[in-house]
């Protein structure tokens, strides 16, 4: 039975990308969605913009092993993210009007700020949509026994079809679809290990205190390591082209500001539940933690949960992946057509276009691939691809939007130092304040040559 509706739903998600093509009359309603979403399915869009591998596996494993102080990157730091793009940057970004988020830094700062800003927005995709890929792989290893990267080249078989075939229009309907089930799926597992929720208090505070503590040690490394745990995604997945698209593919100012914000609320009241389930995989199956922590939840279920929960859950874990990577796809694919190739086109018709961007989604796809085939951990995949964006382009954008001395030659600066430094840290010298350092940069050099420029 399991193994039936997972085929089932794989192949309703296959026909719903058919649907969603015979929207797509232009460009426009291919990347987003021809900005006519109204508030419910905008919320339901933004909500499912991360909740993925990362919050249902990623964040489980993580909370099992350290408690809440571990899991402050996701799903807090990613609520955080929404609530602020509602609150300062929705209204703003969606009065310019823009098909990209390259586009703004082509109308703040110039084509050859765009152009850097466009390239590492894409780059900064590939080990996020690479996680998403080794999830399904994972979850269709565990259902239907195949190798895991047979798994893996099934589900990028799928989302890349659908994606491909109906753009911002296949990831809105999926989306809306996919986020009732994760939001039913996940009570009823929820309600079945808790035995009615009748073990829910029990099990939740047979955990010692300081298992659910949820600010640092007051020491300096562990301050800056939390601060860094906030700002990772909060603030990293800000500039990004997967948020833009919803802000802009709402119906009105007022339906990005408000779904944006109820979406980032409606995250994190969700995102716990799998910590919840995390802590009862712990404490009744307490071998699970020896075997691939990635592994806890779904082998919980397969093993100890009725039919009707693992079609439930599965369906949930599924749903919360593919709507994830669809958009994860869709957003990189959108800059890489509209900011990098196009001005080289010079004659290109709007149908053209449309099929050159169809085209990215391809590359985007295969490039994320071999990420997927890499063999790195969900939340490392996720985490890096948000700190890469963080330190070379939030500043940019927050600067163009309420700074009004702002100039091409601080952005360059900015991106650049910022990127650099925090590559350096990252990956030659293993730093734990890589992060951190990389913002300082981005920032100091962004104020530096304003002053300069000023001079």
């Amino acid at each position: 039975m399991l193994v039936g509706f997972i085929l089932f739903y794989i192949l309703g998600t296959l026909l719903l990308g058919v649907l969603a093509s015979t929207l797509v009359k232009n460009s426009k309603d291919y990347i987003l969605a021809g900005r006519s979403l109204p508030l419910y399915m905008a919320t339901f869009v933004a909500f499912a913009t991360w909740f993925g591998s990362e919050t249902v596996l990623g964040a489980s494993s993580v909370m099992a092993k350290d408690g809440l102080i571990g899991v402050i990157e996701d799903p807090f730091g990613a609520a955080l993210c929404l609530i602020l793009i509602g609150l300062f940057f929705a209204k703003p970004l969606y009065r310019m009007n823009l098909l990209t988020m390259g586009d703004f830094y082509r109308v703040v700062y110039g084509r050859k700020v765009e152009v850097v800003a466009s390239f590492m927005m894409v780059f900064s995709y590939f080990g996020w949509i690479g996680a998403q890929m080794v999830a399904i792989g994972i979850i269709l290893q565990l259902v239907l026994g195949i190798s895991q990267t047979w798994g893996i080249l099934l589900g990028f078989g799928v989302v890349l079809f659908y994606t491909f075939l109906g753009g911002m229009w296949a990831v809105s309907l999926t989306d809306f679809i996919q986020t009732i089930m994760i939001v039913v799926g996940l009570i009823a597992v929820l309600y079945e290990v808790s035995t009615g929720f009748s073990q829910l208090i029990p099990v939740l505070a047979s955990q010692p205190a300081d298992y659910y503590r949820f600010l640092p040690s007051p020491t300096i490394k562990d301050i800056l390591l939390y601060i860094s745990a906030w700002i990772t995604i909060g603030l990293g997945s800000i500039p990004q082209q997967d948020v833009f698209q919803r802000v802009m593919s709402s119906r009105s100012e007022r339906v990005a500001v408000l779904s944006t914000i109820l979406g980032g609320f409606m995250y994190l009241t969700v995102a716990l539940i799998p910590l919840m389930l995390a802590v009862f995989a712990k404490v009744k199956y307490p071998e699970l933690l020896h075997v691939d922590p990635q592994l806890m939840l779904p082998t919980m279920i397969l093993e100890h949960a009725s039919m009707p929960t693992k079609v439930l859950f599965f369906g949930a874990l599924l749903s919360a992946i593919m709507s994830t990577a669809s958009a994860a796809v869709l957003a990189p694919a959108s800059v890489l057509s509209e900011n990098i190739m196009r001005p080289y086109i010079k004659t290109l018709s709007d149908k053209g276009f449309l099929w050159l961007t169809r085209f990215c989604v391809l590359l985007v796809s295969l490039a994320s691939l071999g990420f997927a085939l890499s063999g790195e951990s969900i939340y490392h995949l996720v985490g890096s691809s948000s700190a890469l964006s963080l330190v070379s382009l939030f500043v940019p954008m927050v600067a163009g939007i309420y700074f009004k001395g702002s100039n091409p030659v601080s952005a360059m600066a900015s991106m650049l130092s910022g990127f650099l430094s925090w590559a350096l840290l990252e990956y030659v010298f293993h730093s734990e304040f890589a992060l951190l350092v990389g913002l300082a940069f981005s920032l100091s050099s962004y104020v530096l040559f304003s002053l300069i420029w000023k001079m």
